[in-house]
């Protein structure tokens, strides 16, 4: 859809001024202050990183779950959309092994060999890295696994290149490291030696920032992507660091046995103008992924940074980055006018002339949420229970407040309900999930609203819920938004100096309060945007989405209709090729400033694309996919 006032969208700003900067999310918290000026549409953002974040179900609302709706995507003729192929190869597909619904992650192809990740956000084993032999693209074979320490999980970062310097000369693989099984699990990046593909050696494994604030604690941090280039004499690697505000940090990886950091990056903090003053849903701001390309004889990264939007930084000294250019979200979602646009920046690559910029907003909740204190007249950040009953799009629940305690099995009953009541839960003790049962026995409540408990990992911070249940849940809001409901003092400093669990709110069980409305609106799936490269505010030129994704007919029952990731030709300046989850491959032609789509597959049983990928063999250009729940497709485009 291209964006010009003739289709009637509103023009993208491009303007140089520097908004003031706002209170930023730091890896899923934010501040209250800037949650109840929110115009909540929390529950369809989101969607970034990945796996339940602690075990009674919190999902860190900068990396919510890859998980919804992937079940049921290969088999049968329901739950996913019908077949369809226009001008793409099926070259093969392999069906990797151990490989259950959800498992595969992100694809690297480098030197003949493709390398996919067996991800932790479905089970916490057997995680790490298939490597596969793709020199035969019609025969691929798989050749090496290559496991992740216990407890660990790669996901976005999957890297293979090769690197020459004064210290090493091969192949290596990078990979990031996420937890999925607390005290065991590392973060940080692994180095491995592939330059003999069938038998990788590890290198450099758990290697990244230590310092974890107010955790009091020497670990290295999580990190949810990795890119690694060959500078020359040097050789450098950019990780995300899920943990904290400076999450842009670089490795000096010259010797990869021993990688260290020499530069860490806050970038809406150093390069405010990267941070929208409106619309003001735009809160979630932070480091998602990342590429380095080298233009002009400068390494130039591209950095996605979710509400901060697509960043560019000169790299060429990464000890001194600067600002070369960035993008700004629209004031009206393009692809839905009237709509605020949800930000998202997901993961970007230039052309391979460097003219246009082609990025992939990932949005996984078609949905968009206000949740409101009707009473004091504010927004609260909470977003649907993904297991709970989904309110329906224009659907508004409004009923009066009522606290209900914990609501674990061990604590006192929960009181029933009038029938149109809130039941409002503290997070804390026991599962969201038996929190919403012990609700639903006791009876008489329209819906549920969690806030978060103590501690230095929670207070004011919001998160996603792994929760089910038949009642729509909502949460899981500021602690202090909870207490404003019942006119109670709050004090997040010392909310935060508080061991977790240790304290709960001392609001009266079966106290009622303020009265609360949640309502639902379709929002639709995440997109592609098409800007034109240069410096400073880059102009979007045209944005792209299935037909599907904005269609309410397919919010539901045909799977995950975001878009995930975009591969360039890189040796077509014209031609990308996208992810789209399980609405299939899509091959796309940037024509005069448009995007054009030229080629698309899906599967007859459905498919689930994460990864993509460009390789070539035999002067032959093939792309390499990795579908969620089977394994690795292998693609040529048939088309002019």
């Amino acid at each position: 859809m291209r964006v010009s006032s003739a289709s009637g969208t509103v023009p993208v700003p491009v303007t140089q001024e520097e908004p003031v900067p706002r209170s930023r999310r730091l890896r899923g918290g934010v501040c209250l202050a800037a949650a109840v000026a929110l115009a909540a549409t929390l529950g369809g953002t989101a969607s970034a990183h990945d796996g339940i974040s602690s075990d009674d179900g919190g999902i860190d609302n900068a990396g919510a779950t890859h998980g919804h709706d992937v079940h049921g995507q290969h088999g049968g003729s329901e739950d996913h959309l019908p077949p369809s192929v226009e001008n793409v190869e099926l070259v093969s597909r392999l069906e990797l092994r151990n490989v259950v619904p959800g498992k595969i992650a992100d694809v690297g192809v480098h030197n003949g060999y493709a390398y996919l990740a067996a991800w932790g956000g479905e089970t916490c084993e057997p995680n790490g890295v298939h490597v596969v032999d793709v020199r035969d693209p019609a025969a691929p074979r798989e050749v090496a696994f290559v496991p992740s320490k216990e407890g660990s999980y790669p996901g976005e970062g999957v890297q293979a290149l090769a690197v020459d310097t004064p210290k090493f000369t091969g192949d290596i693989l990078v990979t990031n490291n996420e937890i999925c099984r607390a005290g065991v699990g590392v973060g940080g990046l692994n180095i491995y030696n592939v330059t003999n593909p069938a038998r990788p050696t590890p290198l450099a494994v758990g290697i990244g920032d230590e310092n974890v604030p107010g955790q009091g604690k020497k670990a290295v941090n999580q990190i949810h992507s990795v890119f690694a280039w060959d500078a020359g004499a040097n050789a450098y690697a950019v990780i995300v660091d899920n943990e904290e505000g400076k999450d842009v940090d670089i490795l000096d990886i010259t010797d990869p046995k021993k990688p260290r950091v020499i530069a860490e990056y806050d970038l809406d903090e150093q390069f405010p103008r990267i941070v929208q003053a409106t619309p003001d849903n735009l809160v979630e701001v932070f480091h998602h992924d990342v590429i380095v390309k080298e233009i002009n004889g400068r390494q130039v990264m591209l950095v996605s940074y979710w509400d901060g939007g697509y960043v560019q930084l000169d790299v060429t000294n990464p000890r001194a980055a600067f600002y070369l250019a960035d993008t700004d979200f629209a004031a009206e979602d393009p692809e839905l006018p009237g709509v605020a646009p949800e930000g998202n920046a997901h993961q970007a690559e230039f052309t391979a002339d460097n003219a246009y910029v082609i990025a992939a907003d990932e949005d996984f909740n078609p949905y968009g949420l206000v949740a409101r204190n009707d009473t004091h007249g504010v927004e609260i950040p909470a977003g649907q229970g993904d297991g709970t009953t989904p309110l329906e799009p224009g659907q508004t629940i409004t009923g009066q407040s009522k606290f209900v305690g914990r609501a674990c099995n061990a604590d006192p009953a929960v009181p029933a309900g009038d029938g149109t009541q809130v039941a409002v839960v503290e997070r804390g003790l026991c599962t969201f999930t038996e929190k919403v049962a012990n609700v639903i026995a006791a009876g008489g409540y329209s819906a549920v609203l969690i806030f978060n408990r103590v501690g230095s990992d929670a207070c004011n911070q919001t998160l996603g819920m792994s929760v089910a249940g038949d009642i729509p849940t909502f949460g899981v809001a500021p602690r202090g938004a909870g207490f404003d409901l019942f006119d109670q003092p709050y004090d997040d400093a010392a909310c935060l100096a508080l061991p977790a669990d240790s304290q709960q709110s001392g609001i009266p069980l079966g106290a009622t309060g303020d009265t609360l409305t949640f309502s639902s609106f379709f929002d639709g799936w995440g997109y592609v945007h098409l800007y034109s490269n240069g410096g400073g505010k880059l102009a979007e030129l045209d944005t792209y989405a299935v037909d599907q994704a904005h269609d309410p007919e397919f919010a539901t029952g045909s799977g995950d209709l975001s878009v995930h990731e975009v591969a360039v030709s890189p040796t077509r300046a014209d031609l990308a090729y996208i992810s789209y989850y399980a609405a299939g491959l899509r091959v796309v032609s940037v024509e005069d400033g448009e995007i054009v789509e030229v080629g698309n597959y899906i599967d007859p049983e459905g498919n689930n694309f994460w990864g993509v990928q460009v390789f070539e063999v035999g002067g032959v250009e093939y792309v390499a996919a990795s579908d969620r729940d089977h394994g690795l497709f292998i693609f040529r485009y048939t088309g002019p």
